[in-house]
Formats: C-alpha cells, structure tokens, sequence
C-alpha cells in the first residue's frame, strides 16, 4: 500500500534553525524571549516527541498512532452509508484544523481502501503524510500540479477534501465552514465520482474564533489565527470527536439547474444539517 512507503528519517525540529534557513539575518535579530513564546506556542518540544515515537511511520500508520497518542474519544455514525466498492469523492466540514482530518483519513482507509487527501501544498511537505496528500493549489508549474490530481482522480484511490480550504470560523454565533468551493462539483462530474457529504463535530478555543474575527475586523488580509492551529490542536487531548457519513450523491445530480458554487454550498448545507447537535 502506498501509506507503507518509507520516508526519510525526520529530524527534531529547532526553530531558530528553520528560521535561519529562510532568513539568517531574521533569526539572528530575533530575541530569545520571542524564541522561547514561539517554542511554547507551537508545542516544539511534544512535536519532536511526535517525531521520535512516530515518525518511522507513514499515512494511515502515522494517524492512527497519533489518534491513539492523543487519547481522543471519538464515534462514527452512518457507517451503513459508505458502499462496499467503488471510488468516491468524501466532502467534509473542517471545524478543527488537524484531527479532524486524521481521524477522517484513518476511518475511510480502513472502511474503503487506500485514500488520498487535497490540502493546500504546503502541507505535503510534513514527510508521513506526504504519500496521502495531493496538492491542490500546488505553487509552481500549474500543468505539474493539474497532472497530479488528474492521476489522484483517475486512481482508484478514495479522494477526502475539506472543500473550504480552511479550519472553520465562528459566524454569528455559530461554528461554521467558511464557503465551500466548487473543485469537488467540477472533479465529481468530470470524473463521474458520486460525492459522500461527511459532518465532523468539534470547535477550537474562544480564543481562535475571537483571534480571527478581530482579524477581519481590522481588515488584515494574513490568517493570523492559523499560527495557533498546532496548539488548537493540542488543546483537543482526550476530546470526543463525532463523524457521520452521508448517503452518497450522484454526481449526475449535479446538473446546470443550479451553478456549481450553488451546488457546492447546497452539499455544505447538507452536510450541516446531519450534525448530532447544533455546533455552537
């Protein structure tokens, strides 16, 4: 399977040392109390320990260790919904940032076989999960990039995405995804792939969402907030996460009745109204 292809032996991360790698002159003017909150913030030292207890693995491997590392709690629903054979394309909300996709990946590959996950690029620079993540605003030649999800999608491979792109937001109220774009509609018909709607429970810190409004209060275009992800993310130790499946839809369903951004924000709606309860 490809999730058993070995990867390169992961080194500790030093954050200075990263830094100075893209900008020497930075990472000399930058104080080490900076150093020290940057090291706390981004959980350094539990991630090296992440690296020397898991990063021999890879995939589907590397998740379930983590799962299990992190003692989460978690449920699934729906399960009768995912057909015995064919290839699928699993759109899902994204309300965590980090598990929520782990756990995601690991269910469906052990339900349906072998899966591959779009996320923006620079994620598929984290070495043991490389082999499962395809690129999906690759920077770069965009005939390269084109070519890879074409192959992901012409695979046999089960295709996740969190068609918004991003961790969801607090809107008026409620924690929800940002606007799903319409690239699943557009791969779903064009690769006559039928769409599975996936909802997963779940909510980062107040501080997150109140982060990101303010954010876009002040009119700062840079997601400031996604610096905190990793440690929303280790704030989710021991935290129940529920995820229910969807009754697969057609992609003849999506015809020209409705524009393909109207259908995408048709199965987000679907998606939200089989949540257990109301995520507020």
């Amino acid at each position: 399977m490809e999730q058993r292809e070995p990867v390169q032996k992961l080194k500790p991360i030093v954050l200075k040392e990263l830094i100075a790698d893209k900008s020497p002159k930075l990472a000399s003017r930058i104080p080490g109390f900076v150093y020290r909150y940057l090291n706390y913030k981004l959980h350094i030292k539990e991630v090296n320990q992440i690296i020397r207890d898991y990063g021999h693995l890879t995939g589907v491997e590397f998740c379930d260790a983590v799962i299990s590392d992190f003692k989460i709690k978690f449920d699934f629903h729906g399960l009768d919904n995912l057909p015995g054979e064919g290839r699928y394309i699993f759109a899902s909300n994204h309300p965590l940032g980090g598990f929520d996709g782990m756990l995601l990946l690991s269910q469906v590959t052990h339900q349906m076989g072998p899966s591959k996950f779009l996320v923006r690029d620079e994620l598929t620079k984290i070495p043991p999960l490389a082999p499962v993540f395809v690129p999906i605003n690759k920077h770069g030649s965009q005939r390269k990039a084109a070519k890879v999800i074409q192959e992901a999608y012409e695979s046999d491979n089960q295709i996740l995405i969190f068609p918004s792109g991003l961790a969801s937001r607090r809107i008026n109220g409620e924690v929800v995804d940002l606007a799903w774009h319409k690239h699943f509609i557009q791969k779903s018909i064009q690769y006559q792939r039928d769409v599975i709607p996936v909802h997963i429970s779940g909510r980062n810190s107040g501080f997150f969402y109140r982060l990101a409004n303010f954010r876009k209060f002040i009119g700062l275009k840079f997601n400031i907030e996604m610096f905190f992800l990793p440690d929303e993310t280790f704030k989710q130790r021991g935290k129940e996460i529920s995820i229910t499946f969807g009754e697969p839809i057609s992609w003849q369903t999506f015809s020209k009745e409705k524009s393909q951004n109207g259908w995408a924000a048709w199965v987000k709606s679907k998606v939200y109204d089989m949540a257990p309860n109301t995520q507020k």
